[in-house]
């Protein structure tokens, strides 16, 4: 989102305060705050007991009665201070303070003001970075994780140190391979990061009493939508226009965020600072209002990115007044302001006649009630459920092997010559360690950080196996000038060399998109000079966020492995080691394309179609669409087994059903649309058997995808569905896919609509393929 939005110049006074008090935060994250004791919150009838005379403190009510009553007590200067994060207090009412704005991207994180750090609780759990994760595709340990964070975000506000609202995940679509925030996101493929995106937020939300009507903690879905350029060679976020053809959007863009709304009920969806198509997206009233309201149904809020609102009118100049970008963002759907605009600018915009109060109502009313479904407005947390919750509950050994567990599910390796991983920790006598990553501890977690509850690093992990000779080789992952020399030393007399190389926040962040995919400065000139001296195996381990092109390393039979390990989290360097010994069979699978450098030279950041265009060469962009060589495809990853497929079960013939005097009845349709009548138990079962041909126990992640026949711009492939097993050696196992036509096998014509295809489709299953005829 868009805490660093506060990298820009802001143009308002108090913008800057929330930038002082970010950067403040972001630059000391260890700085120990004085905790309050205890949680916010209203309607405290045993300190106040003529608070219990109000409607909107009484539980035994319902919600939606319960914020009537209280919006309708508000004079308007009391609504407009709850349209912005740093809510104002109502002393009258019984209403504290309540900051919004809390993250918690892959644990609960010091970034926003929401939640600090200190004494009490001085770090939370710092799971993978949400790229390594989504590498595992295992949909039970999204949720699993998310929650894990709503546990320990739970503990944090009982004592004081966190807020209810927690602005995460970004579930961005990861489009292009330089952009400094793909990190953040669950890759590039719209099944995985819808899977995700539901799957955190159920983790997030759901309740242990199973009340779908309460939250444990508030998610949100962000940024929407097609955002995913931060700053590239001049152009930024902040006056980027995204042009996107309907058929992209609806087939690339949205469906995270759909998914995330439909399927994970989430409380919040986040508008971004681009344009989309000419129209700030926080001022679109068809994106919010029509879409996410009106066909989604959203229960929840819609909050800006900070401050999208003062940048869609100061940066963008969408508006000619302030008051008139006050109300057309209200009157677009949105109902919090992260940052103070709307709090400066609301009351003139309803002096002016631009936006009435019924409005304001709207808004507010939205943003109660999700406070009341988190329990705000029912008195003491500690007399609720989550109520006992408190600094024991954070970084348990439980949920720090969960890291551990989830970077381990995650990490991939690309590459491995027979004999070479994994390593014998009793073959090994002397392990060379080298690389700017390899000791690093804060560079595995990536952004949107919390303080982590330790750290082990890359040489930690390694030398609790083994004896280790460290050499950094470069002083930092820049590598300006590598000392080569000194690393061959310690590589020539070693039995095995592992290279810990890659990126950092310095190299791709928000704020920060890469211009190429090299690895930086003369860390490829250390990697072959080290690997031409070795005598033993080379293992090339890439910290990053997106892809590097290591075709150098891949072609080089000296570098004998390569693993990727995202930013793995606090216990990132344990999760390296786990593998590389074989304490741990890898089964992480790339959640996106890996191109050549010669793909970013050729193709600009700003055209946003996923689609290529044969006739000015475009290539097109992701797995589903790009024509030419990778230097690793989406889905690859090995394993230290082999696993076979077979297919038991799959259709010939699928028909579709439709009414009498349907036009496709009569004549040719190259398809029909996937509306509600046609889809109507419209659905088949694959099943498959999955072999272990290996000698150790291993995971494996079949994928199913499907070829549509080529109409409407189809993509070349897409991804079905995903299952995630565990075999011992030698042992078999059944996976049954249930595919719905009209959901699964539809593609986005170019008005961007649903439409199933007529014809021949093709399912595949690794190398395993299968034909099959859908016909009406």
């Amino acid at each position: 989102m868009g805490s660093a939005s506060l990298n820009r110049v802001p143009k308002v006074s108090v913008f800057l305060s929330l930038f002082l008090c970010f950067s403040f935060y972001s630059l000391n994250p260890r700085v120990r705050v004085l905790a309050q004791s205890s949680p916010v919150f209203a309607c405290d009838v045993v300190s106040n007991p003529s608070l219990a005379s109000f409607d909107f403190c009484n539980t035994s009510l319902g919600f939606n009665d319960r914020v009537v009553d209280l919006v309708k007590r508000l004079t308007l200067q009391e609504k407009i201070g709850f349209l912005v994060n740093s809510a104002g207090s109502v002393s009258r009412l019984g209403i504290p303070k309540y900051e919004w704005w809390s993250e918690a991207l892959h644990g609960v994180s010091y970034v926003g003001p929401g939640t600090h750090f200190s004494n009490v609780v001085p770090g939370a759990t710092s799971f993978p970075q949400v790229i390594l994760t989504a590498a595992s595709f295992n949909a039970s340990l999204f949720e699993a994780i998310g929650k894990v964070v709503s546990t320990e975000a739970r503990a944090m506000y009982n004592v004081g140190l966190a807020g209810l609202t927690f602005w995460s995940p970004n579930i961005n679509i990861f489009r292009d391979p330089r952009w400094g925030r793909g990190q953040e996101t669950p890759g590039e493929d719209p099944l995985l990061s819808s899977k995700y995106g539901s799957g955190y937020v159920r983790g997030l939300q759901q309740r242990d009493d199973a009340d779908d009507n309460r939250l444990k903690v508030a998610a949100c879905c962000k940024h929407y939508t097609a955002y995913d350029l931060d700053n590239w060679k001049g152009t930024d976020r902040y006056h980027f226009n995204a042009v996107v053809t309907k058929q992209d959007l609806d087939d690339t863009f949205q469906p995270p965020f759909k998914s995330c709304v439909l399927d994970g009920n989430v409380a919040s969806v986040m508008c971004s600072y681009n344009q989309v198509n000419g129209k700030p997206t926080c001022a679109d009233p068809d994106l919010l209002s029509g879409v996410i309201r009106g066909e989604w149904k959203l229960n929840g809020y819609i909050v800006s990115d900070c401050d999208s609102v003062d940048v869609f009118y100061n940066s963008q100049h969408y508006t000619k007044t302030p008051e008139e970008a006050a109300a057309k963002a209200i009157l677009a759907g949105l109902d919090l302001n992260c940052g103070s605009f709307l709090g400066q600018h609301t009351e003139a915009a309803v002096k002016a006649g631009l936006v009435d109060e019924p409005a304001i109502d709207k808004a507010v009313s939205n943003n109660f009630a999700t406070l009341m479904r988190l329990g705000f407005f029912d008195g003491d947390p500690s007399k609720q459920l989550y109520g006992k919750l408190g600094p024991k509950d954070v970084c348990t050994t439980e949920n720090q092997d969960l890291a551990r567990e989830a970077a381990r599910q995650g990490i991939v390796l690309l590459k491995n010559s027979p004999g070479s991983l994994p390593l014998s920790p009793t073959a090994i006598k002397n392990l060379a360690v080298i690389g700017p990553n390899a000791n690093v501890t804060k560079t595995m977690i990536g952004n949107y950080e919390g303080t982590p509850c330790k750290y082990t690093t890359p040489l930690q992990g390694l030398t609790a196996s083994v004896a280790t000779t460290y050499q950094a080789g470069c002083s930092n992952v820049a590598c300006g000038t590598a000392q080569v020399d000194d690393a061959k030393k310690v590589a020539a007399s070693a039995d095995a060399v592992v290279l810990v190389m890659g990126a950092d926040q310095s190299i791709e962040r928000e704020s920060l998109d890469r211009v190429d995919l090299l690895l930086p400065g003369q860390q490829q000139l250390l990697i072959t000079e080290v690997a031409n001296v070795s005598k033993g195996p080379v293992i090339l381990v890439i910290m990053s966020g997106g892809g590097m092109d290591v075709s150098f390393a891949k072609t080089n039979d000296k570098i004998t492995s390569i693993l990727w390990v995202g930013y793995p989290g606090e216990a990132g360097g344990a999760a390296i080691a786990d593998v590389i010994f074989g304490y741990y069979n890898p089964s992480g699978r790339l959640p996106m394309t890996w191109y050549p450098q010669s793909y970013v030279d050729k193709v600009p950041m700003t055209n946003m179609n996923v689609r290529p265009d044969p006739s000015t060469g475009y290539p097109g962009r992701t797995y589903r669409f790009y024509t030419g060589e990778t230097v690793y495809s989406f889905g690859d990853g090995l394993s230290y087994s082999k696993f076979e497929h077979k297919l038991v079960r799959a259709p010939k013939l699928v028909s579709v059903p439709l009414e009498e005097d349907h036009a496709c009845r009569s004549s040719k349709c190259i398809s029909i649309d996937a509306v509600e009548q046609t889809c109507q138990n419209l659905a088949f079962d694959v099943h498959l058997k999955v072999k272990n041909t290996g000698k150790i126990r291993g995971s494996h992640t079949l994928f199913l995808f499907s070829t549509p026949p080529s109409v409407h711009n189809s993509p070349q492939k897409h991804l079905v569905d995903f299952e995630k097993v565990s075999l011992d050696a030698q042992t078999v196992g059944m996976v049954q896919f249930k595919v719905d036509v009209c959901k699964h096998l539809s593609v986005s014509d170019e008005s961007g609509s649903r439409k199933v295809a007529l014809g021949e489709h093709v399912l595949h299953v690794g190398s395993l393929k299968h034909s099959f005829t859908v016909r009406v």
